[in-house]
C-alpha cells in the first residue's frame, strides 16, 4: 500500500515536496537531496511525521 509523505528541508524546515512511498518495503524515513526554493540550493530533505 502506497501512502503520501511530506518532505521537509533540513536547513530551513520548509515543507516543499509531497511524494509517495511503499510502507511495506520502506519502513524507515525517506531522505533525498532536493532543491529548496527558500534556501536556493540543493539540501537534504527528510520525511516528516
Amino acid at each position: 500500500m502506497r501512502t503520501k509523505v511530506v518532505l521537509a528541508c533540513e536547513v530551513c524546515q520548509s515543507r516543499n515536496y509531497v511524494t509517495e512511498k511503499n510502507k511495506q518495503s520502506h519502513s524507515n524515513r525517506i531522505e533525498m537531496k532536493k532543491f529548496c526554493k527558500t534556501c536556493q540550493e540543493h539540501t537534504l530533505h527528510r520525511e516528516t511525521k
